[in-house]
């Protein structure tokens, strides 16, 4: 029987890259499993918020260097009505493509054993191994569940009681237009309709990234049909796209925004959006796939796999307050009324967008970057 490796990790997403940079600067033998064998998109904003850029900086990334575009305000528009204000903090776009790239070559320069082009088919909770398309096995003495808003066989989570349909995520790349590239310089624009809204913002290569999150039951004839009702719901994104549906869609179903895990099984660590799934309009889901990250190799440094329950349940408590504000403005943002209401009140009061940023946003800073030492053991949750 194949000895566990200290530690195993599923996912090379930014939760998944971030435990394996803390835990190989450490000395532990990090596993990293990555079912891509190379650069990939994934259906995500490209929203890097000021907690996120922080985290980064700690790991020893600086995205200035990858192209990212500065983002200093925040432009909502629902219908004719728009509402602008300033960030209370700058942020920056950047693609996940380059982002994933980039910390994945710091977890493999830390001394991470690196597993790319490996599709994990399920896992076995009791035993912390997973079991790989071409029959192979691996277990880890701990497991960090990485895989993002993907499900692992074995590893699903817990979505009993839960009312509302999961969203559906959609991603497409518009390309690089002077005018369109002037617009929103500076700034990420979030239009909202109904059950739904799109986030746009530029990327390093000067394409403009737009992201869609949808009540599922939108989708029910299909993208196309879709997208010719939200531009007209939607004129303003309309004319951002020119009139015309992008040809390729990247997707992701049952996308249970304001879900947390509040429990997990012994020596298995959820991260991500495996322990906690924000409304990507508050723009803070990098952020805390960093730092529940960082603070889940931590805690195994700090006294190993029997730490993950106690540390689940902190991470639980820790994202009620930013997911519980994310919910309230997604619900806002659903109807013709909220978001109506909601627009006017930006308007009068836009102090109150800037708050609301910093209510969604994770504050707490971790340590285990270059400069602060790798088997420091403190606990931001």
């Amino acid at each position: 029987m194949m000895r566990p490796v200290p530690a195993l990790i599923v996912g090379g997403g930014p939760a998944g890259t971030a435990a394996a940079i803390t835990l190989a600067r450490a000395g532990i033998g990090a596993h990293l499993v990555d079912r891509h064998e190379g650069p990939h998109d994934s259906v995500c904003g490209g929203f890097l918020g000021w907690d996120a850029l922080a985290a980064l900086r700690d790991l020893g990334l600086d995205v200035g260097v990858l192209g990212a575009q500065p983002i200093d305000r925040l432009r909502l528009l629902a219908g004719e009505r728009r509402a602008e204000m300033a960030l209370p903090h700058r942020a920056a776009g950047l693609s996940r493509r380059v982002l994933d790239e980039a910390l994945i070559g710091l977890a493999e320069e830390a001394g991470a054993v690196l597993l790319r082009g490996r599709v994990v088919r399920a896992a076995d909770p009791a035993g912390r191994s997973v079991r790989f398309d071409d029959g192979d096995e691996l277990t880890g003495e701990a497991l960090f569940l990485a895989t993002g808003k993907y499900e692992l066989r074995g590893l699903v989570r817990d979505l009993g009681g839960r009312k509302e349909s999961p969203s559906v995520g959609l991603r497409a790349v518009l390309p690089v237009d002077a005018a369109r590239s002037r617009d929103l310089a500076g700034m990420i624009e979030l239009h909202l309709f109904d059950r739904g809204y799109a986030g746009l913002l530029l990327q390093e290569d000067g394409t403009t990234n737009l992201c869609l999150s949808v009540a599922r039951e939108r989708l029910a004839d299909g993208v196309p049909a879709l997208m010719a009702e939200i531009m007209v719901e939607a004129p303003r994104l309309a004319e951002r796209m020119e009139g015309a549906v992008p040809a390729h869609w990247e997707a992701v179903a049952g996308v249970p925004y304001g879900w947390r895990a509040a429990e997990t099984l012994p020596g298995i660590f959820r991260i991500g959006d495996q322990g906690a799934v924000i409304a990507s309009l508050a723009g803070d889901g990098i952020a805390i796939a960093l730092s529940s990250g960082v603070s889940a190799a931590q805690a195994l440094l700090s006294g190993g796999s029997g730490t993950a329950s106690d540390w689940q349940r902190r991470l639980h408590r820790r994202n009620r307050r930013p997911l519980g504000v994310a919910e309230a403005l997604r619900y806002a943002a659903a109807g013709a009324l909220g978001r109506g209401a909601l627009l006017q009140l930006l308007r009068w009061l836009p102090g109150l967008g800037a708050q609301a940023a910093l209510l969604t946003r994770v504050s707490a800073r971790h340590t285990g970057g270059r400069k602060s030492g790798a088997r420091s053991v403190h606990h931001p949750y």
